[in-house]
């Protein structure tokens, strides 16, 4: 029996503070989400080269009790109509729930942990090695690394701490989020990296 090619597609995975919207540390007031500077018109470039949009998050607020579960997803459900005012298909919102642990953190699905992006990887057909993820810190780049992805750093001061290691070097760095965008659009992702 002959069974139909999977038809998997590309993604950039975004994280939501910091990269997104201005880092205000653990918010779910829809009315204090500011986006960062030329955000819609870098997901436009990147939607219109064939890319779902998919936001990747850490919400320890949600274990930690600062917010609710109802909270959380009026604010997904404010993105999901902010992109869509926007001319953009948010196609999924993944986050961890858990605070870090002690020693590192405590669950499979915490950036720098790549279980997020596999997850969406899965449930959305993708093709994480001809996909890409955007942060603003090191953690960002070692979780998308890790799953396979390229990665873009964008390099804005939210990163302090340059912990080193095998999966922390970004493919690209820039402090401005349409140059991450013009970047991606520009390289052809083979199974051999980059052209």
């Amino acid at each position: 029996m002959q069974y139909p090619e999977r038809s998997y597609t590309k993604a950039v995975f975004l994280d939501k503070d910091g990269t997104l919207v201005k880092d205000v540390p653990y918010n779910v007031d829809p009315s204090k989400v500011v986006f960062e500077t030329n955000v819609f018109e870098g997901l436009r470039t990147l939607q219109a080269d064939g890319y779902k949009l998919v936001i990747i998050s850490n919400q320890p607020g949600l274990e930690m009790e600062l917010f609710s579960q109802e909270q959380l997803d009026e604010l997904i459900l404010f993105f999901v109509n902010v992109f869509k005012e926007n001319d953009l298909l948010l196609s999924g919102f993944y986050y961890c729930p858990h605070k870090p642990g002690i020693d590192g953190p405590a669950c499979r699905c915490r950036k720098p942990e790549p279980g997020l992006l596999v997850e969406a990887g899965k449930e959305l057909d993708l093709d994480l090695a001809k996909s890409w993820m955007i942060g603003d810190i090191l953690n960002d780049v070692e979780a998308g690394s890790r799953a396979g992805c390229k990665t873009v750093l964008i390099d804005n001061g939210n990163e302090t701490e340059w912990l080193e290691g095998p999966h922390r070097k970004p493919d690209y760095t820039t402090r401005d989020f349409m140059d991450a965008a013009d970047y991606i659009t520009t390289k052809t992702i083979s199974p051999y990296g980059p052209s």
